[in-house]
């Protein structure tokens, strides 16, 4: 029988912010350990979880927790492997569908859909992963996208849009991050986000496929 590895898994949170957590591991696949209150008035729980059930559960339980939620882990060995796909994040990616630059305007339309992981001035390609989309699935975006000028209006006239500062990941925030159809490139200087397959229409074509596979044999 093959085995996978398994975390204990210490959380003391907010009674009020409990029962999140608490549905955010049943979907990790956690077993509740235990369960009960401290004199300070937070709870404490213990799960037995695997450890590919934590990637990427510790930036979402810093947001359901609004930061005030504290988890520590350790290795509590071997246990058997669970087949069924685990539901870890919830929203998808934003992806850059063409090569080029980011570009101010570009990225200004792309955070009106989710959260961008960089700046303007960086360079991109067809299938990179730019931000985290507000919503469940992928969403292309061109992040690369110039803002076309008139005759009214000169460049040295036109004000730059007001930027969100992006969020910058980690290289454990990043592996945390990955989806089952990403890579992160690691270099010296950048680490980067892409999907597996990077052509737009080629990964769409292969997930609609998979769609119907999965439908077929529910």
């Amino acid at each position: 029988n093959k085995l996978e590895p398994y975390e204990e898994l210490h959380i003391e949170t907010s009674p009020e912010t409990v029962g999140v957590v608490i549905e955010m591991m049943g979907r990790r696949k956690g077993e509740m350990r235990s369960m009960n209150e401290s004199s300070s008035g937070t709870v404490n729980l213990t799960y037995h979880v695997p450890t590919r059930g934590l990637l990427g559960f510790r930036y979402q339980f810093l947001t359901a927790t609004r930061g005030m939620g504290v988890m520590n882990t350790i290795f509590a060995g071997y246990g058997p492997l669970i087949k069924s796909t685990f539901e870890t994040r919830q929203r998808g990616s934003l992806v850059a569908w063409e090569m080029g630059k980011t570009t101010t305007h570009g990225l200004f339309n792309g955070e009106q859909r989710g959260v961008l992981f960089l700046g303007a001035g960086v360079d991109v390609y067809e299938g990179m992963v730019v931000g985290e989309h507000q919503r469940p699935g992928d969403l292309g975006v061109n992040v690369s996208k110039k803002k076309h000028l008139d005759n009214m209006r000169k460049a040295f006239k036109d004000i730059d849009n007001q930027l969100t500062p992006p969020r910058t990941l980690s290289l454990d925030e990043y592996i945390e991050y990955l989806a089952e159809d990403e890579l992160l490139e690691v270099t010296p200087i950048n680490l980067r986000l892409r999907k597996r397959i990077l052509n737009t229409s080629l990964r769409e074509r292969t997930q609609k496929r998979k769609k119907t596979a999965m439908a077929a044999t529910a």
